[in-house]
């Protein structure tokens, strides 16, 4: 079994306001998964450094975040970042360029955990409704031909605010939708922004939202988080 996750950590500003690296450090040590795709996980100004200092997240987890190659100082690309533990093999790693009326994007992995083989989508859509079907169409058509190589989860804030129209109808019929539960706002959960979602080949008995009193505070958004097997 493997455990997967999803954050976004809101450029690690929490919910009173401060800018703490260290407390989005100590929820993904809670969380305990093998594979995080991050939102928000650059500055949105200036040279858009990582909101978590690489030494740091070096010194304090077990995590790295795979290099995308675009810009010096950030960890993603549009804020997206994919962590994984130091003791996986990065088999491949893309961007994707995404219709967007404002700046949005998604990023891909191929990874290798324990012997098992596992493409990553992370992404974060648009908060026009439009804009995200479009994103969604072209994360699916990504994401199918990735499936050629190895089984596929995807992951993300969809911000997506219905329970099963908008983009989530165009990503069930591609893929599976897993129930994790609601996700924003921390300090009253009311919306489940935050989705996991797989291709074939994958089982996945065990999905929730993280709700600790550290995440509570880290951020706007709870993780969400699902342990996997590959069929």
């Amino acid at each position: 079994m493997l455990k997967v996750a999803s954050y976004n950590i809101r450029k690690a500003i929490g919910t009173d306001r401060r800018r703490n690296p260290g407390r989005v450090i100590d929820v993904l040590n809670e969380i305990d998964a093998d594979i995080v795709a991050l939102q928000e996980a650059d500055r949105r100004f200036g040279r858009r450094a990582a909101a978590i200092p690489q030494t740091q997240l070096e010194m304090h987890s077990d995590y790295r975040a795979i290099p995308l190659d675009v810009q010096t100082d950030s960890m993603g690309w549009h804020g997206n970042a994919i962590l994984v533990r130091k003791s996986a093999q990065v088999l491949a790693h893309d961007i994707m360029h995404i219709p967007c009326l404002e700046p949005r994007g998604a990023i891909m992995a191929h990874v290798e955990l324990a012997g098992q083989q596992l493409a990553v989508v992370g992404m974060h859509l648009d908060l026009s409704g439009l804009w995200r079907r479009r994103q969604a169409a072209a994360i699916i058509k990504a994401a199918l031909e990735l499936e050629q190589q190895a089984p596929v989860i995807l992951m993300g804030d969809l911000n997506e605010w219905s329970a099963a129209g908008g983009c989530l109808k165009d990503f069930s019929r591609a893929f599976h939708m897993l129930h994790c539960g609601r996700s924003f706002h921390t300090r009253s959960p009311i919306a489940t922004l935050d989705r996991i979602m797989h291709s074939n080949g994958i089982l996945s008995p065990e999905a929730g939202v993280h709700d600790s009193p550290a995440a509570r505070k880290a951020s706007d958004h709870l993780p969400v988080w699902a342990r996997i097997a590959i069929a």
